[in-house]
Protein backbone atom coordinates (compact mmCIF):
# COMPACT_ATOMS: atom_id res chain seq x y z
CA UNK A 1 0.00 0.00 0.00
CA UNK A 2 2.86 2.15 1.02
CA UNK A 3 4.13 2.09 -2.67
CA UNK A 4 0.98 2.53 -4.58
CA UNK A 5 0.59 5.74 -2.12
CA UNK A 6 3.63 6.90 -2.81
CA UNK A 7 3.28 6.48 -6.51
CA UNK A 8 0.07 8.25 -6.70
CA UNK A 9 1.95 11.10 -4.69
CA UNK A 10 4.69 11.29 -7.32
CA UNK A 11 2.15 10.93 -10.31
CA UNK A 12 0.47 13.69 -8.90
CA UNK A 13 3.38 16.26 -7.96
CA UNK A 14 4.89 15.32 -11.87
CA UNK A 15 1.59 16.10 -13.26
CA UNK A 16 1.17 19.13 -11.29
CA UNK A 17 4.63 20.85 -11.51
CA UNK A 18 4.23 22.46 -14.94
CA UNK A 19 1.04 23.95 -13.60
CA UNK A 20 3.06 25.80 -10.48
CA UNK A 21 5.20 27.10 -12.63
CA UNK A 22 2.98 28.73 -14.60
CA UNK A 23 1.87 32.24 -14.17
CA UNK A 24 -1.06 32.97 -11.70
CA UNK A 25 -4.55 34.04 -13.62
CA UNK A 26 -5.95 36.47 -11.96
CA UNK A 27 -9.71 37.62 -12.85
CA UNK A 28 -11.82 40.55 -11.68
CA UNK A 29 -14.82 41.82 -12.03
CA UNK A 30 -15.36 44.90 -14.51
CA UNK A 31 -14.79 48.74 -13.05
CA UNK A 32 -17.35 50.59 -13.73
CA UNK A 33 -14.64 53.82 -14.96
CA UNK A 34 -17.68 56.05 -15.60
CA UNK A 35 -17.36 59.56 -14.12
CA UNK A 36 -19.08 61.44 -11.29
CA UNK A 37 -22.57 61.95 -12.49
CA UNK A 38 -24.56 64.20 -10.39
CA UNK A 39 -28.32 65.02 -12.14
CA UNK A 40 -31.13 66.77 -10.62
CA UNK A 41 -34.77 66.25 -11.71
CA UNK A 42 -37.92 67.53 -11.75
CA UNK A 43 -41.24 68.02 -13.46
CA UNK A 44 -42.06 70.48 -15.04
CA UNK A 45 -43.92 73.12 -13.27
CA UNK A 46 -47.40 73.82 -13.17
CA UNK A 47 -49.29 74.36 -16.47
CA UNK A 48 -52.04 75.40 -18.38
CA UNK A 49 -55.22 73.09 -18.54
CA UNK A 50 -56.13 73.34 -22.19
CA UNK A 51 -54.63 72.86 -25.76
CA UNK A 52 -52.44 69.95 -26.79
CA UNK A 53 -48.80 71.63 -25.49
CA UNK A 54 -49.46 73.83 -22.80
CA UNK A 55 -47.71 76.82 -21.46
CA UNK A 56 -46.97 77.42 -18.02
CA UNK A 57 -49.48 79.18 -15.84
CA UNK A 58 -48.46 82.22 -13.57
CA UNK A 59 -47.08 79.78 -10.43
CA UNK A 60 -45.71 77.36 -12.82
CA UNK A 61 -43.23 80.87 -14.37
CA UNK A 62 -42.99 81.69 -10.66
CA UNK A 63 -41.70 78.04 -10.06
CA UNK A 64 -39.39 77.78 -12.80
CA UNK A 65 -37.58 81.07 -11.73
CA UNK A 66 -37.86 79.82 -7.73
CA UNK A 67 -35.66 76.38 -9.27
CA UNK A 68 -33.34 78.52 -11.67
CA UNK A 69 -32.39 80.56 -8.11
CA UNK A 70 -32.05 77.46 -6.27
CA UNK A 71 -29.69 76.22 -8.29
CA UNK A 72 -27.90 79.22 -9.26
CA UNK A 73 -24.88 77.51 -7.73
CA UNK A 74 -25.12 74.43 -8.92
CA UNK A 75 -22.50 74.73 -11.62
CA UNK A 76 -25.04 72.82 -14.31
CA UNK A 77 -22.62 71.79 -17.34
CA UNK A 78 -26.15 71.01 -19.34
CA UNK A 79 -29.32 71.39 -18.44
CA UNK A 80 -31.90 68.52 -20.43
CA UNK A 81 -35.35 69.20 -21.52
CA UNK A 82 -38.32 67.10 -23.52
CA UNK A 83 -39.73 69.15 -26.66
CA UNK A 84 -43.05 70.21 -24.78
CA UNK A 85 -43.03 74.20 -24.38
CA UNK A 86 -44.19 73.69 -20.46
CA UNK A 87 -40.34 71.42 -19.77
CA UNK A 88 -38.51 73.99 -21.80
CA UNK A 89 -40.44 77.00 -19.89
CA UNK A 90 -39.31 74.95 -16.91
CA UNK A 91 -35.65 74.83 -17.90
CA UNK A 92 -34.94 77.98 -19.43
CA UNK A 93 -35.22 80.11 -16.43
CA UNK A 94 -32.03 78.24 -15.23
CA UNK A 95 -30.32 77.51 -18.40
CA UNK A 96 -30.15 80.94 -18.85
CA UNK A 97 -29.18 82.27 -15.54
CA UNK A 98 -26.31 79.53 -15.74
CA UNK A 99 -25.68 80.09 -19.21
CA UNK A 100 -25.79 76.42 -20.50
CA UNK A 101 -27.19 75.18 -23.12
CA UNK A 102 -30.67 73.24 -23.00
CA UNK A 103 -30.11 70.10 -24.53
CA UNK A 104 -33.76 68.43 -25.74
CA UNK A 105 -34.01 64.54 -25.22
CA UNK A 106 -37.14 62.07 -26.43
CA UNK A 107 -38.54 60.66 -23.22
CA UNK A 108 -39.79 57.58 -24.95
CA UNK A 109 -36.08 56.59 -25.16
CA UNK A 110 -35.39 56.87 -21.66
CA UNK A 111 -33.40 53.82 -21.03
CA UNK A 112 -30.93 55.25 -24.09
CA UNK A 113 -30.74 58.72 -22.12
CA UNK A 114 -29.92 57.51 -18.94
CA UNK A 115 -27.24 55.37 -20.09
CA UNK A 116 -25.48 58.67 -22.06
CA UNK A 117 -25.64 60.67 -18.52
CA UNK A 118 -23.91 57.63 -17.04
CA UNK A 119 -21.26 57.70 -19.61
CA UNK A 120 -20.88 61.51 -19.71
CA UNK A 121 -20.85 62.31 -16.43
CA UNK A 122 -21.01 65.94 -15.33
CA UNK A 123 -23.92 67.98 -13.27
CA UNK A 124 -27.43 68.20 -15.26
CA UNK A 125 -30.87 69.91 -14.93
CA UNK A 126 -33.46 67.05 -16.07
CA UNK A 127 -36.94 68.40 -16.94
CA UNK A 128 -39.15 65.85 -17.55
CA UNK A 129 -43.08 65.02 -16.73
CA UNK A 130 -44.42 63.24 -14.16
CA UNK A 131 -44.48 59.41 -15.16
CA UNK A 132 -40.55 60.23 -17.17
CA UNK A 133 -39.07 61.71 -14.15
CA UNK A 134 -39.38 58.67 -11.65
CA UNK A 135 -38.62 56.11 -14.52
CA UNK A 136 -35.79 58.53 -15.03
CA UNK A 137 -34.25 58.19 -11.58
CA UNK A 138 -34.82 54.35 -11.59
CA UNK A 139 -32.77 53.75 -14.57
CA UNK A 140 -30.11 56.15 -13.21
CA UNK A 141 -29.83 53.87 -10.21
CA UNK A 142 -31.55 55.90 -7.89
CA UNK A 143 -35.08 55.63 -5.26
CA UNK A 144 -37.79 57.17 -7.29
CA UNK A 145 -40.39 56.57 -4.11
CA UNK A 146 -44.22 56.81 -4.56
CA UNK A 147 -45.15 58.01 -8.12
CA UNK A 148 -46.15 61.63 -8.93
CA UNK A 149 -49.29 62.91 -8.32
CA UNK A 150 -50.07 64.03 -12.20
CA UNK A 151 -52.93 66.76 -11.20
CA UNK A 152 -51.29 68.07 -8.20
CA UNK A 153 -47.20 67.83 -7.73
CA UNK A 154 -45.31 70.03 -9.60
CA UNK A 155 -42.62 70.45 -6.48
CA UNK A 156 -40.66 67.13 -6.67
CA UNK A 157 -36.90 67.55 -7.07
CA UNK A 158 -34.15 64.77 -6.57
CA UNK A 159 -30.60 64.78 -6.47
CA UNK A 160 -29.14 61.87 -7.43
CA UNK A 161 -25.63 61.39 -7.34
CA UNK A 162 -23.22 58.77 -9.05
CA UNK A 163 -19.44 57.73 -8.21
CA UNK A 164 -17.00 56.18 -10.34
CA UNK A 165 -17.56 53.10 -8.71
CA UNK A 166 -21.21 53.12 -9.69
CA UNK A 167 -22.52 53.95 -6.16
CA UNK A 168 -25.53 55.43 -6.46
CA UNK A 169 -27.32 57.67 -3.77
CA UNK A 170 -30.60 59.57 -4.30
CA UNK A 171 -32.53 62.93 -1.89
CA UNK A 172 -36.02 64.03 -2.70
CA UNK A 173 -37.02 67.10 -1.95
CA UNK A 174 -39.74 69.95 -2.83
CA UNK A 175 -38.91 73.36 -4.10
CA UNK A 176 -40.48 76.87 -4.75
CA UNK A 177 -43.99 78.26 -3.63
Amino acid sequence: MKGLVGSMLLLLVTFLSPLAAAEPVLTAAPIDTSPPLMVVLVRHAEKQKSGSDPALTQQGEARAQALAKLLQSAQLDVVHSTDFARTRATAAPTAAALNVPVSLYDPRQLEAFANQLKRRGGRHLVVGHSNTTPALVGLLGGEAGDGIDDASEFDRLYILTRNADGQTSTVRLHYGL
